[in-house]
């Protein structure tokens, strides 16, 4: 447990004081705010979009703030309800409806959100894909939703196994320009040229599907992750109270609109606030990201712990931006180390607060909230009205201080609704009343902060003790000449598993024998000798998912000899 504590950065933040809220919440009091609970008619389009469109205070914001190697664009509130009308009657023309599933594989762009709100206006269920994703991960997804439409690039399209994807009718071409279009392909730009401004929304219930969003997981194949319309009482809530957006906030998240976070928070969040949202498409690049920052005046950051690390590796860069328009820095995609914490204190005058959630959980669950101390190290303590608890296999609440299931007591409102053509799968979430299993192992502490240690596959059982893989990364990290870390477990006789650390060194550091036994000698002054890595290997890098997460499989496969 870190006994270090940060007190709170801002007293008169949106979510004052957390303990008399978590007292009085009710979800019923959150949905009042949303034009529907008067109305009747329901679309998330709206309420994020043409609402604001119709405000003379809101609709010149800048729902869209893009720029990046070559493009620079701004859409407004009112810019965006036009566009995305004329991407609803582009989709209306080529035969879809409610309920059809329309799959966006586009790089970063303005119109990959134009199409997100376009397909949530005609009902359709739009489906964000990865950039990244390679031919046999396209097909799975599109086959497994029986996409009808997909919108993507010429180049991005020599991926799509159109002959393996009957249901598949029609492509949208993003930049065709003078290519000769197969049958099934229309053009993006000509569709978009011809299409009217004025579109009728279609109206939808709450629990009608919003979007479909594939998640790898360690093993299996790819899960849908289904969400509804009603996702939005979550979205708007958690945005005001843990990112803490207020009227004149300039927003980036830098996430991928292909991984939760970038739908959920890079958009329809921000949109649903009505704030200024920034976009920066193209890969990382230290000197742009900061030059963003400055320029677009950017007050509320939303990122992960490997963007942090490469910042912390080019403190001297940094410096030659002016970066102090930024009020609250968050974080997500794995634990946050706590001397992270504690270096963006330092360079930016704000902690950066961390975040916990899951695709199946549809938003923030457990936060660092800026009214509140931070422990650095923790997540947090859970978001008012939900119920979250460390539990055991039998769906038992552990004492503090104990390792066990991180568990959330079912009924938020932007809890997935299902696994697309998989209900089986689905309800192994929910397989202990009444609770929803994460597969997150963690524990939490004596005033009710949350402490994530690892995957339940991630856990090591050494000489019968469970050790979290995470806190053993923390530590090594902390070594001097440790760059980045990961652990796993190896099989041991003796023991049942011994941990080994894969190591990637600082530059001024050189692996050797004894560099090894430095490291291990570190490690004794925070663990027991059998929590000490009894194996390290150094290895050029670490490898880490998109969102910043350590690859525990292939670690594993490096052990076993295995393609990784």
């Amino acid at each position: 447990m870190v006994e270090n504590i940060l007190p709170p950065v801002d007293p008169k933040a949106n979510l004052r004081d957390y303990n008399a809220t978590c007292q009085s919440f009710n979800w019923k009091e959150v949905e009042q705010q949303f034009s529907w609970s008067r109305t009747g008619k329901v679309n998330i389009a709206y309420e994020a979009i043409d609402r604001h469109a119709q405000d003379p205070d809101r609709a010149n914001r800048f729902c869209l703030i893009y720029e990046d190697e070559g493009r620079r664009e701004r859409i407004t509130y009112h810019q965006m309800r036009d566009l995305s009308n004329k991407f609803a009657n582009v989709l209306k023309r080529l035969g879809v409806e409610k309920g059809d599933r329309v799959f966006i594989f586009l790089p970063r762009c303005p119109e990959y959100y134009i199409a997100m709100v376009g397909c949530a206006k005609v009902g359709a269920i739009f489906g964000p894909l990865f950039e990244a994703l390679m031919e046999v991960a396209v097909r799975e997804r599109l086959s497994d939703s029986g996409a009808k439409v997909l919108v993507t690039t010429p180049k991005m399209a020599a991926r799509v196994p159109f002959s393996e994807l009957p249901e598949l009718r029609h492509i949208i071409l993003v930049g065709a320009g003078n290519i000769i279009l197969r049958p099934g392909e229309v053009s993006w730009e000509e569709e978009m040229a011809r299409a009217s401004y004025e579109f009728d929304i279609e109206w939808v219930d709450l629990e009608d599907p919003l979007y479909l969003i594939y998640t790898s997981g360690s093993t299996g194949k790819p899960k849908g992750v289904l969400h509804v319309h009603r996702d939005m009482v979550g979205y708007l809530i958690t945005a005001r109270w843990v990112l803490d957006l207020k009227d004149g906030d300039v927003l980036w998240t830098t996430a991928e609109p292909g991984w939760i976070t970038g739908t959920v928070y890079g958009a329809l969040a921000p949109w649903l606030c009505g704030v200024n949202n920034l976009v920066r498409g193209g890969r990382f690049d230290l000197e742009g990201w900061c030059r963003s920052i400055e320029t677009h005046r950017v007050t509320v950051w939303y990122t992960a712990p490997t963007v942090f690390r490469r910042l912390m590796a080019q403190e001297e860069v940094m410096k030659k931006y002016n970066l102090r328009s930024l009020r609250h820095i968050l974080s997500v995609g794995e634990p946050l180390a706590s001397e992270v914490v504690y270096w963006g204190r330092r360079i930016f005058g704000v902690p950066i607060h961390d975040t916990w959630w899951m695709t199946e959980t549809g938003m923030i669950m457990i936060a660092n909230y800026p009214s509140m101390p931070i422990k650095p190290g923790s997540i947090g303590r859970p978001f008012p009205g939900i119920v979250a608890a460390v539990v055991d296999d039998q769906g038992r609440e552990l004492p503090p201080l104990t390792l066990g299931g991180l568990a959330i007591k079912r009924g938020w409102p932007a809890m997935m609704r299902g696994i697309w053509r998989d209900e089986e799968r689905y309800r192994e979430y929910f397989s202990i009343e009444p609770w929803y299993i994460s597969g997150d192992i963690a524990y939490m502490d004596d005033d009710g902060y949350f402490y994530f240690q690892g995957r339940e596959d991630d856990l090591i059982k050494v000489a019968g003790v469970m050790v979290g893989p995470t806190e053993v990364e923390e530590a090594l990290r902390r070594h001097p000449a440790v760059a980045d870390a990961g652990v796993i477990g190896k099989p041991d006789p003796l023991r049942g598993s011994v941990i080994k650390a894969f190591i990637s060194l600082k530059p001024d550091f050189t692996p050797s024998e004894g560099l090894k036994e430095e490291i291990r000698e570190f490690m004794r002054k925070y663990f027991s000798p059998r929590i000490v890595p009894k194996e390290i290997e150094f290895r050029p890098e670490i490898p880490r998912s998109e969102d910043g997460g350590v690859i525990r499989r292939v670690l594993k496969a490096w052990e076993l000899g295995l393609p990784a």
